[in-house]
């Protein structure tokens, strides 16, 4: 006897699987390598902190370098290694992050998508692309790796690579309830989001606390820091072309008479109307490795992100061990109890971190996996039962 299996079944299995996946994501982002989630306001992480209050946050000790005069909102300079933040200005400040929000979007869905994946793109999946957007040149019907629309989004900014990838993820709303719960299990309390391309949407905010958050977060994956480090790549054209993309972070490639910095390993800029110009900056120097992150600065034209950061980056370096943190970006539960401890971002270690996203994915895939190949079995012994009485 022939056994039969249609192609309704198959997809409806697949789309189980994939469903079972996606609603399994948020409880194992909460769950990594024991990160808590902070919880309700009221709890633990509510406990007053030198990072809620307004202006510059530093405790200096005698003779330790003066904290760079910057014209930006909101600021934090931060170790990457141990989470310290160094010096702050109004950290929690709720304002729009522009494309720095991206970086939530990529911790986000980097670990459930393969990179060799290819894709033809539809017209439902760039839909909804809002005027004025950055674009890295998306085709609809063209083929496209997933590796290919990561380089649009960390390089070019693409908000059509974006949406693509968000709608290989279970779509737009999904996407952005899934980026909020990420965020939570970060400990990254005042962003709200909404539109996950960080396109302008009203009550969609962050904080430059929550960017430094992601930004580090984000160093210790290998496949995120690659992406963000990439000065230049080729993006798939019509027919078979490509074209050359450039990171549009200045800081990085030293654009537009903007100097390199030193030693910058990334991460990601923004700009829109309503957010002014946002970046989340990372750089390493003598073993170290330091997150900035600057929003808005309101003197010095386009170019002043980039400078201020650079300022706040030598500063940063230069008072090594002559300040003591102002606060933490490690989650409350996660701190450690005594002192400061080292922690490997991938820019240094090549093993991925202990908590690095990894093993709890991978269990919620086998158990989605195991679920498809249960109800695959089942499909094919009813159909076994319906061919025998037939």
């Amino acid at each position: 006897m022939t056994i039969g299996f249609s192609s309704r079944v198959a997809r409806s299995t697949c789309m189980l699987c994939l469903a079972g996946l996606l609603t399994l994501m948020p409880a194992a982002a909460a769950a990594r390598a024991g990160r808590p989630d902070p919880g309700p306001p009221g709890g633990a992480a509510d406990r007053p902190s030198s990072l809620y209050r307004s202006g510059t946050q530093v405790r200096p000790h005698p003779g330790a370098p003066r904290v760079p005069d910057v014209s930006a909102l909101s600021w934090v300079v931060a170790d990457a290694g141990t989470g310290d933040v160094l010096a702050a200005n109004d950290a929690h400040r709720k304002l729009p992050p522009a494309s720095t929000l991206k970086t939530l979007f990529a911790l986000t869905v980097l670990p459930v998508l393969p990179g060799g994946l290819h894709h033809e793109v539809s017209p439902r999946d760039l839909s909804g692309i809002g005027p004025g957007s950055s674009l890295v040149g998306v085709v609809e019907g063209e083929t496209y790796r997933v590796s290919d629309l990561w380089n649009g989004v960390f390089l070019n900014s693409g908000n059509d690579a974006v949406h693509v990838l968000a709608a290989l993820t279970g779509g737009w709303s999904a996407t952005a309830a899934r980026m909020q719960a990420e965020a939570r299990a970060l400990g990254a309390r005042d962003t709200h989001v909404r539109s996950p391309d960080g396109y302008d949407a009203p009550g969609q905010v962050s904080s430059a606390y929550d960017l430094a958050v992601f930004g580090r977060a984000g160093l210790r994956r290998p496949d995120f820091a690659r992406y963000c480090a990439k000065v230049d790549a080729m993006f798939p054209g019509r027919d078979g072309s490509s074209y050359g993309i450039m990171n549009t972070n200045r800081l990085l490639t030293g654009a537009d008479g903007v100097a390199p910095y030193p030693g910058l390993i990334g991460v990601k800029n923004g700009y829109t109307s309503n957010a002014g110009n946002t970046l989340i900056a990372a750089a390493r120097r003598d073993g170290r490795t330091l997150v900035v992150t600057v929003m808005n600065p309101q003197e010095g034209g386009g170019h002043a992100v980039y400078e201020e950061a650079r300022a706040l980056l030598d500063w940063g370096f230069e008072a090594d061990g002559e300040v003591d943190p102002v606060g933490s970006l490690l989650p409350e539960g996660s701190r450690p109890r005594q002192g400061p401890q080292a922690v490997p971002t991938a820019a240094t270690a090549a093993k991925p971190a202990e908590d690095e996203p990894g093993w709890p994915e991978t269990g919620a895939i086998l158990g989605v996996a195991a679920l498809g190949a249960g109800v695959t079995a089942l499909a094919l012994r009813l159909k076994l039962v319906r061919d025998d009485g037939s």
